[in-house]
């Protein structure tokens, strides 16, 4: 595409980082909002929670790439961090949406980072886009998430939703995690090892979102994981090939229950999403089995 003046929220993160790299690398102009006075000619000053962009600097942006968020992952769920990941995302998305429906020349697309969290645990049934919300806070959550970028989509901006799976990195996330485990030959499969991870190499995961952008006719939910997910008893044993390491170590459920409360219903549920919408506009994955995925990572 020709190059583009992009804006772009989480700009520091797993995601935004390596997508940042990527349309810089390609000449485009990228924005990044910051949390902070602005200090350069391509930062924006934001602050989620008092839901307030400095819209000047959005001018002639022609695409928004909302990534914010506090980490699923990063706390256990105290009352307290529950708040803070539901404010970040939802008063961090109306926020966005807010400030792009008051320009006079809005971008072209708002891309809103969301989770296939939104499907809760859908055992062995294989899900796509057209899947109603499931139960508990992460459902609850991405329902408010999206629903919160409404101010956009009534202004008439194509607005998108990335429903993102769990990406495959060294950097960051969920694997930044299993790598170092993993080499160490500490490694091995979580609970009953027969929950389904809908996963993602990083590399598709950028070129995901570009697609999102430069495809005019995807609107609404676009589920971001690969085409073949698989189970954790599968992701092990492919962790074991790739790095070369035995994977004896099996962790119960009650031990995951015990070191990570309410959070341990991610690890263990079991979620069988279909990228559906992304692989009728045509998108090609580069890493689509998990084996491809974790080597690229």
């Amino acid at each position: 595409m020709e190059p583009m003046r992009i804006a772009v929220t989480g700009s520091t993160g797993l995601i935004g980082t390596a997508l940042v790299r990527s349309l810089r690398a390609d000449g485009h102009q990228v924005v990044r909002l910051v949390r902070r006075t602005s200090r350069t000619g391509d930062e924006v000053e934001w602050d989620p929670l008092r839901q307030y962009v400095d819209v000047r600097g959005l001018h002639g942006c022609e695409a928004v790439v909302h990534l914010a968020g506090a980490g699923i992952a990063d706390r256990r769920w105290t009352e307290a961090y529950r708040k803070e990941i539901r404010d970040s995302r939802v008063l961090g998305t109306a926020a966005v949406a807010e400030a792009v429906a008051t320009l006079d020349e809005r971008p072209r697309v708002l891309v809103c980072g969301s989770a296939i969290g939104f499907y809760g645990d859908t055992g062995d049934r294989a899900v796509d886009e057209d899947a109603p919300p499931g139960d508990g806070f992460l459902p609850s959550l991405c329902v408010e998430w999206e629903e919160a970028a409404r101010a956009a989509e009534e202004a008439g901006v194509r607005t998108v939703f990335a429903r993102t799976g769990l990406v495959v990195s060294r950097a960051g996330g969920a694997w930044g995690r299993l790598f170092p485990i993993f080499r160490a030959g500490l490694g091995g499969r979580l609970g009953g090892g027969n929950q389904y991870w809908s996963f993602i190499a990083l590399h598709d995961e950028v070129a995901a979102l570009r697609h999102l952008i430069d495809t005019e006719t995807l609107e609404g939910p676009v589920n971001l994981t690969a085409p073949q997910p698989v189970t954790n008893r599968e992701v092990t044993a492919a962790m074991g090939r790739v790095l070369r390491r035995p994977t004896p170590f099996p962790v119960p459920s009650v031990a995951l229950r015990a070191v990570l409360g309410e959070l341990s219903q991610d690890v263990l549920g079991s979620q069988r999403v279909l990228p559906a919408r992304l692989l009728e506009s045509g998108f090609t994955f580069a890493f689509p089995t998990i084996d491809e995925a974790i080597r690229a990572a």
